[in-house]
């Protein structure tokens, strides 16, 4: 190689060499820009430098690292505080939740009870399987005096334009429940007569016209809840059981949240049981003639009613209804979630208490949380059409070996918690996974709130006087 050629060859890797610095530290600085760590390898560039006699400045591997630590710190940091849900939460009027449960204000213009010191009893019995607003709104006042925010998902802000999303506090389950039927004199319920209310405060608020009302989430967790009201408010994320008596323009799996029921029965502490102590295999246990998808119940019933080891019985909350289910729950392996009148029942959630593994039988079925949680951990699914099969079921749990029962029962008994309705709310407990299902809904919200704004501005004085102007002729 020639002297001339020589230098050029080195002056052309020199070249290279020091843009590929420039490259290598231009995604440094992205890389610090986006908050992630991260780690280089330098020594092959060191290497090649040396080689060829040239002195490079490069950062050390110790500067990356401590730098790379730095910027894992700060993402942290960050990532705590974005776990956050912001809610903005209406100030209605007591009549439409906690007068509903008979609860008055002690003062003139008093909403909220101060939960600190006083909270108003839910009514019991199967009343407390849709009491899902009761929790939440309890949830969000306790909130503003909580200063430790481990375990919880979301506090209530006063101010909209900094909220996540808006809760309106209508007790719906509750109003449906206790004020659906005519009293002497009334034309009209007082539950369709707050429904009508309602919808006529929502509409008039800045918070609903600004968003469309997608940003709204309204609980409606009895399937005839909101049944005036639905169809005008439902671009609102609403909380549900299910979806068996929506329409899917209404109410569907991508804009809304199942929620759990709140399950009855006891909770099943210190259960020291196992698939040997569990005498019944198979148990069922409510109401058997039903309409619609509900109808297998009486199908089963007849098939099953003289298995030995299988209870299938009527029964209700009568007469100690709550605590034989719960006896009988306890004392068997398998459970019967049976599609009813809709598909989901409060069944499911009793015998996830009571630790016995659910057998769903639903097909159109929505679970909470199932974005996040595998149900077939801790339950067995049948297909409605093999379910009336003979013996198909039976031969079904039958096969279902000690080993396998036994990891589905140990599961049940960790993921109980995430059914838990409390005050205060826990980490981890029903609350806070509904709230949890509500921020994986932000994103597609305010994706949706985006796109409709794309075009829409407000009109100034100014070019409201704006005059047509005349194309020029050679563009016509």
């Amino acid at each position: 190689m020639s002297k001339m050629g020589f230098f050029a060859h080195r002056y052309l890797f020199l070249f290279f060499l020091l843009t590929s610095a420039v490259f290598i530290l231009s995604w440094l600085l992205v890389l610090r820009s986006t908050g992630r760590a991260y780690s280089l390898d330098y020594s092959k560039l060191l290497s090649m430098a040396k080689n060829n006699n040239i002195d490079v400045n490069l950062p050390t591997s110790a500067s990356i690292n401590k730098e790379a630590v730095i910027l894992s710190s700060n993402s942290k940091k960050c990532d705590s505080s974005e776990h956050i849900l912001k809610i903005f939460m209406y100030d209605l009027p007591s009549e439409f939740h906690f007068n509903l449960l008979g609860w008055n204000g002690r003062g003139r213009g008093i909403v909220w009870p101060d939960v600190r010191s006083e909270v108003p009893d839910y009514p019991g019995g199967l009343n407390l399987q849709h009491s899902i607003e009761y929790w939440l709104t309890l949830d969000l006042l306790n909130s503003e005096f909580t200063k430790d925010l481990g375990g919880r998902i979301a506090i209530r802000v006063h101010n909209s334009s900094e909220a996540d999303v808006v809760f309106v506090p209508f007790f719906s389950s509750i109003c449906y429940n206790r004020y659906s039927k005519l009293k002497p004199n009334q034309k009209r319920s007082a539950n369709s007569l707050l429904q009508e209310k309602l919808v006529t405060f929502l509409m008039a608020q800045d918070e609903w016209k600004r968003s469309g009302g997608n940003d709204h989430i309204i609980i409606a967790h009895h399937p005839n809840s909101l049944l005036d009201a639905r169809t005008k408010l439902s671009p609102a994320i609403f909380i549900l059981s299910d979806f068996g008596r929506y329409p899917p323009t209404i109410a569907n799996v991508e804009k809304d949240v199942i929620a759990p029921y709140r399950h009855v029965v006891e909770s099943y502490t210190d259960d020291a049981s196992d698939f040997d102590t569990r005498k019944t295999l198979l148990y069922f246990q409510g109401a058997i003639y039903r309409k619609d998808g509900g109808i297998i119940r009486q199908e089963l019933y007849y098939m099953l009613k003289n298995e030995k080891d299988v209870h299938f019985a009527f029964g209700s909350v009568q007469k100690d209804g709550i605590k034989q289910a719960s006896t009988g729950m306890r004392s068997s392996k398998f459970c019967l979630n049976i599609a009813g009148d809709t598909p989901s029942s409060n069944r499911l959630f009793d015998a996830i208490a009571s630790h016995c593994v659910p057998v769903i039988i639903s097909d159109e079925i929505e679970l909470p949380y199932e974005d996040v949680l595998d149900y077939s951990e801790f339950c067995v699914f049948v297909r409605t059409s093999d379910a009336l099969k003979e013996k198909f079921l039976l031969n079904l749990v039958r096969n279902i070996t000690k080993e396998d029962w036994t990891r589905m029962w140990g599961r049940l008994q960790e993921v109980e918690n995430f059914y838990k309705f409390q005050y205060p709310s826990q980490a981890n407990d029903a609350v806070q996974m509904i709230w949890q299902a509500v921020s994986r809904k932000v994103p597609a919200v305010r994706l949706k709130i985006h796109k409709a704004g794309r075009f829409f501005r407000a009109i100034t004085p100014r070019e409201e006087g704006i005059k047509s102007v005349a194309v020029p002729r050679n563009l016509s």
